[in-house]
């Protein structure tokens, strides 16, 4: 690095920020090394500011519906990795989903957020990404709300099908950009295939969104690089979630990071994402710590799951769902005691519609096959 963190000031920093003058790497790395309870306070109004700038008070709420908890792959972070037998499996059918997005809607939420592992009754099954497609479709055509569909890498053709039955969100996180650290998390998996994924998502006419994993052995370079790796991208939707130890992983007695590393990135992401869309996930410690996101910066409020319906979340697989706590209703008060209130579905829509309007899209077809 060119310049010492020590000889950066914070005020001249979040100045820049604010300003929206953009940020060298040796910067980011300056912010998130901050320490003093003082200067985090101080990042945190600069991120709330920005926020403010675009977004005003609203929050938008998104629905979750982890439709099918089998998945091929061996991550080292994940409970759902395929050799685990000691997380809960089950794959939903097809009017169980229709059901669940039914009760999303009616709770008020703006967008239903579709999520599966790379499951093999999709992946090897004949015509198993058609039926995903049709299925996704269905839940797009019958709800009315823009849809995320979570599906891991597929084929390119399925990201142009589910672009042009209209779903609006392909999400797939590279969890890290550290490429040694993406193999030791993603065994026997493309680090490249993954990233260039959500480029051709992009070009495809889906928005995208992309994540990073929080306390995984990664350091501050490491995670102003991921961050600088989404400016590239140009993704729509950014978000870090804290790393959860998970039973029968090779990761369970890893220690979980301090949330405070957490909320000093999501606040690092809004000065650099102002108008982006940034989550304050409920799957880490569910309702009781989306008020520090929401301080932090974030303007989404993300794994609303409906109680009693046999649904997991995905770092915590049952917090708060069935206590009704990860709700609209359950969420509300804690939006309304800082200041903040829920868009409405219109907010929502037009945002999505246009971004939408501004992508650029290419044919990313030529040749490839299923």
């Amino acid at each position: 690095m060119t310049k010492t963190i020590s000889s950066f000031k914070l005020g001249d920093t979040l100045e820049k920020a604010y300003n929206q003058q953009g940020l060298s790497k040796e910067e980011i790395v300056f912010l998130l090394s901050l320490k003093e309870e003082r200067e985090i306070n101080q990042l945190f109004h600069v991120a709330q500011s920005l926020r403010q700038r675009y977004f005003g008070d609203k929050i938008f709420l998104y629905g979750f519906i982890y439709f099918s908890t089998y998945c091929r792959n061996y991550c080292t972070f994940c409970s759902y990795r395929a050799p685990n037998k000691l997380c809960p499996r089950y794959r939903k059918t097809e009017g169980e989903i229709m059901e669940i997005a039914q009760r999303l809607v009616e709770s008020g939420v703006h967008l239903i957020d579709l999520t599966m592992g790379e499951d093999p009754f999709y992946y090897r099954r004949e015509n198993g990404f058609k039926s995903l497609v049709e299925l996704v479709g269905r839940v797009k055509v019958e709800t009315g709300l823009p849809v995320m569909v979570s599906p891991g890498v597929v084929p390119k053709q399925v990201l142009i099908d589910l672009a042009d039955i209209g779903v609006d969100w392909y999400a797939c996180y590279q969890e890290t950009h550290n490429q040694q650290l993406f193999r030791w998390l993603r065994p026997n998996q493309s680090y490249d295939s993954r990233l260039e994924e959500k480029y051709l998502a992009k070009q495809s006419g889906l928005l995208v969104e992309e994540g990073i994993l929080a306390g995984v052995g990664e350091s501050r370079i490491d995670v102003a690089t991921s961050m600088q790796a989404m400016q590239d991208m140009g993704a729509h939707q950014v978000r870090v979630m804290s790393f959860i130890p998970q039973r029968g992983s090779p990761m369970s007695d890893w220690p979980s990071p301090p949330r405070i590393h957490e909320m000093i990135i999501i606040a690092v992401l809004r000065l650099l994402f102002p108008d982006r869309l940034i989550p304050a996930s409920l799957d880490i410690n569910g309702v009781e710590g989306l008020q520090e996101r929401l301080k932090a910066g974030a303007n989404v409020v993300t794994s609303l799951i409906p109680p009693h319906m046999g649904l997991a979340g995905v770092a915590q697989a049952s917090l708060g769902v069935d206590d009704g706590y990860r709700t609209v209703k359950g969420v509300l008060p804690l939006l309304q005691e800082v200041g903040l209130r829920t868009a409405t579905v219109e907010d929502y829509g037009r945002w999505v519609k246009s971004e939408k309007g501004k992508l650029v899209k290419k044919d990313i077809s030529g040749g490839v096959k299923e």
